[in-house]
């Protein structure tokens, strides 16, 4: 396929506004792919690389050639040429990937070149997500929409689901199961402002777990061989071996479990997030699993491997590297050892636990301390330790769990995993009690609450209405001291929005991040007309601005930066409104700030 029909199908779907027309635009493309050509074509319709880290970030996409007369490209040159790119290592690298960006740009057309653009720093907004994608691979290999949704969720890659499909039918994603090793999509949580509009979604009974400020973790063992995956389904084994260790003392042959990790000072507090998401940083397709690559780590082809982003020092995503040499897992192996009994629900017995676990715990004030084997293997990469929690169990010794209710995993969990490795879980009936857990967790340190309903299978790769969570929202009034032009669908337009707090010893104003999120188109264009009346240097990149445009912040958070002057930087952050009934003077200082970090106030 010519890469310019790919193009022009993208911009199809972006001035599309109709579903069913978005999805037989995505269906034609999808049929027109050679075989060869549906993995990376079906990641450029979700607008993301199929390489994932390539070297490439904004400041390469400054200066390109100009676009070629005549289209020349296939959906399998780029393909190969993008392969390139991200292989270049070593010394004069930066010039060689510069070299070999510059001569694919200059083989692509207008068209082509705005689609790179998008591809490469994760901002073709096209309307195209994997909702509409499953459906498009449904009708274009004539398969059942069902099996497609089921296959994409077991498999956490809609690439790999979309060449299954369209090569092997439905009988191909039917022998797509759970497979102990392969990473799957995990279950999200949809949001609720306060713990009763929680359980007005869940009910009650329901069950209260402990939300944790760490990295979400995914727990494959078979036999001997442990795998660690992270939310995005990057591979993080090496880096994490005291949940190897931790996994490794666990009384089961295979396993599947879901849940957190997380760095704790001597008081079983939260170390600040930074710590605990370095640990778990990962770099280049070295590090993924045997399985595939995910969709929800869309946006990361090339920002974490080549330098900021325009949300750098707000995203709690782990960005850091890991060693590209690092080996894969593999699984499949022989079990290690006898066989252990079941779980409760199988009709098989228990397996012997690895500790007291009750089905049901107290909330604790804070998470238990590490155990010994968690510390020493700890000490052996010389880092701070990550204790990991869990909070579900999704296989467990060839029975898997994923359609069973919460409540039989949760107890095949706790009969499984030692109390000391378990997140915080109490089961309520009222709005009180459930408060009380939320203001548990918050002293403790933590985000918040899950609040989930003991009835509910597990939804992978789905924000389930069975899972609720609550966290307390910050915001804050702050100044807009720049703005940075945007890209892809956003070309044209003002978009990034450089945040300053007030400083009342100096009366200036400290930057505490940058974010896009929360700007309609409506609010692009006024502000695009807004900040060019207050520009005081106009840049190819950024607007800088005279100190007068308050707007209103909601974050989840703040961590420390050293990205910043402050020393700060929201997590999360995103616009809520402008507040033209405040002037800068009445902006929130940066005094407020620091309480809100130090947890002296709550936003």
């Amino acid at each position: 396929m010519r890469f310019l029909d790919l193009a022009a199908t993208s911009a199809a779907v972006s001035a599309t506004s109709g579903r069913r027309a978005k999805v037989e635009l995505l269906a034609a493309a999808l049929r027109g792919l050679a075989p060869d050509e549906i993995t990376a074509g079906s990641a450029y319709l979700a607008g993301e690389l199929r390489q994932r880290q390539t070297g490439v970030g904004y400041a390469s996409l400054r200066d390109l050639p100009p676009p070629a007369e005549q289209p020349v490209l296939t959906v399998a040159d780029v393909d190969t040429a993008i392969d390139r790119i991200a292989a270049v290592s070593g010394a004069g690298s930066q010039a060689r990937r510069r070299d070999l960006l510059g001569r694919l740009f200059a083989a692509a057309t207008v068209d082509e070149q705005r689609l790179l653009i998008g591809l490469f720093n994760g901002e073709l907004r096209q309307g195209a997500q994997a909702g509409l994608l499953a459906d498009a691979i449904a009708r274009a290999a004539e398969v059942p929409l069902p099996a497609v949704r089921r296959a994409l969720l077991l498999a956490g890659d809609l690439k790999a689901v979309a060449t299954t499909a369209l090569t092997g039918g439905a009988a191909a994603l039917g022998e797509i199961t759970l497979r102990v090793g392969r990473p799957l999509a995990p279950m999200l949580a949809q949001s609720a402002p306060t713990v009763d509009e929680a359980l007005t979604a869940t009910g009650t009974p329901a069950v209260v777990d402990v939300k944790l400020d760490g990295i979400r973790i995914q727990v494959h063992r078979s036999g001997g061989e442990i795998a660690v995956f992270t939310r995005s389904l990057d591979e993080i084994t090496s880096r994490v071996p005291e949940v190897v260790a931790a996994v490794r003392a666990l009384p089961a042959r295979e396993l599947v479990l879901d849940g957190e990790a997380i760095a704790l000072d001597a008081t079983g507090r939260p170390r600040p997030f930074q710590e605990t998401a370095a640990r778990a940083a990962t770099r280049g397709t070295a590090a993924r699993g045997t399985a595939a690559r995910g969709t929800a780590a869309r946006g990361t082809t090339g920002r974490r491997a080549a330098g900021p982003s325009p949300t750098a020092g707000l995203s709690t995503e782990v960005t850091a590297e890991q060693s590209e040499t690092e080996p894969v897992r593999s699984f499949g192996a022989a079990p290690v050892g006898p066989a252990t009994p079941a779980h409760p629900g199988t009709g098989r017995e228990a397996p012997t636990p690895a500790g007291p676990a009750p089905a049901q715990l107290p909330a604790p004030e804070r998470p238990a301390p590490a155990a010994p084997a968690v510390r020493a293997a700890a000490e052996s990469v010389g880092a701070s330790v990550l204790t990991p929690y869990f909070f579900d169990l999704l296989h467990l010794d060839g029975t898997d769990l994923l359609d069973a209710p919460g409540r039989e995993r949760w107890a095949a969990l706790a009969g499984t995993v030692a109390a000391p490795h378990l997140v915080g879980r109490v089961t309520v009936e009222s709005v009180l009690a459930a408060s009380d857990a939320f203001a548990a967790a918050l002293d403790a340190g933590q985000e918040g609450v899950v609040v989930k309903s003991p009835e509910a299978p597990y939804e992978a790769g789905r924000r389930g209405g069975g899972w609720i969570k609550v966290k307390p929202r910050h915001t804050l009034d702050l100044v807009v001291l720049a703005v940075e032009w945007g890209s892809g669908r956003r070309r044209g337009w003002l978009s990034n929005l450089h945040l300053g707090a007030r400083d009342p010893d100096t009366g200036g104003f400290v930057m505490l991040g940058k974010t896009f999120k929360g700007l309609t188109d409506e609010l692009l264009r006024w502000q695009t007309e807004r900040f060019l009346g207050l520009a005081v240097e106009r840049g190819d990149w950024v607007v800088r601005v005279r100190p007068e445009q308050v707007v209103e912040i909601a974050f989840d958070g703040v961590q420390t930066s050293s990205r910043y002057p402050g020393g700060m930087a929201l997590r999360f952050a995103r616009v809520v409104r402008y507040r033209d009934d405040k002037s800068a003077a009445e902006a929130d200082t940066v005094d407020m700030v620091r309480a809100i970090r130090d947890g002296r106030v709550s936003g």
